[in-house]
């Protein structure tokens, strides 16, 4: 490496490191009540907001909605933010991904109320298909094994395994370092394999 570019990588640490500063200042200020304040952190982050949320609902208008009701939270919940569980970044992005999820959730749910009523509605009768009943026991084992795991390895195995997003794009929408990354969902899966294995056993 030479001395110039071991100068532009000093400066990139420096304006990361200087950015979460600032947005820990402005959720901050945000906390008390100031506008302005919440209003810059916006400008500031919300392109990345949006970005998640749409990797995730794929459409624009769900994908904005969700950043609405994000930066509600954000507001309503400043507070209660806590630097010693990650970056502010990490937290607004933990937010808004498992808003994007429910939302998924929520209209896969609604797909499934629809489809169900559209099968009663016809003259003839069909009995469930058995891969449907397993998929949905193997869906709600999931989501209870996933429960096991820490926020911060939920957040990141959802983000990569449901949201599509790629382990840097993890790492930069969240502001941790790729190694913390790869290492945080290795360890997750891990986790996560041992308590579907518990469950196939019992």
């Amino acid at each position: 490496m030479t001395p110039d570019d071991g100068s532009a990588a000093a400066d990139a640490h420096h304006g990361r490191g200087g950015e979460a500063q600032m947005l820990r200042e402005l959720l901050a200020a945000a906390a008390t009540g100031d506008r302005t304040a919440f209003s810059n952190l916006y400008d500031r982050t919300s392109s990345r907001i949006y970005g998640l949320a749409f990797r995730v609902v794929r459409d624009r208008q769900y994908a904005e909605e969700i950043v609405q009701e994000a930066y509600l939270q954000y507001w309503q919940k400043a507070g209660e933010y806590q630097p010693g569980r990650g970056s502010v970044i990490t937290w607004m992005m933990t937010i808004a991904h498992r808003r994007a999820v429910d939302r998924v959730r929520s209209e896969e749910l609604q797909q499934q109320r629809m489809s169900h009523y559209g099968a009663l509605s016809v003259e003839t009768p069909r009995n469930i298909p058995l891969e449907v009943v397993v998929q949905t026991d193997e869906a709600r084992t999931l989501r209870t094994c996933l429960g096991t795991l820490t926020e911060l390895q939920r957040s990141c195995i959802e983000m990569s395994y449901f949201g599509g997003l790629t382990y840097p794009e993890v790492a930069r929408h969240t502001d941790t370092p790729l190694p913390t990354i790869k290492s945080r969902i290795r360890d997750g899966l891990r986790r996560l394999r041992t308590c579907l294995r518990t469950h196939e056993d019992a």
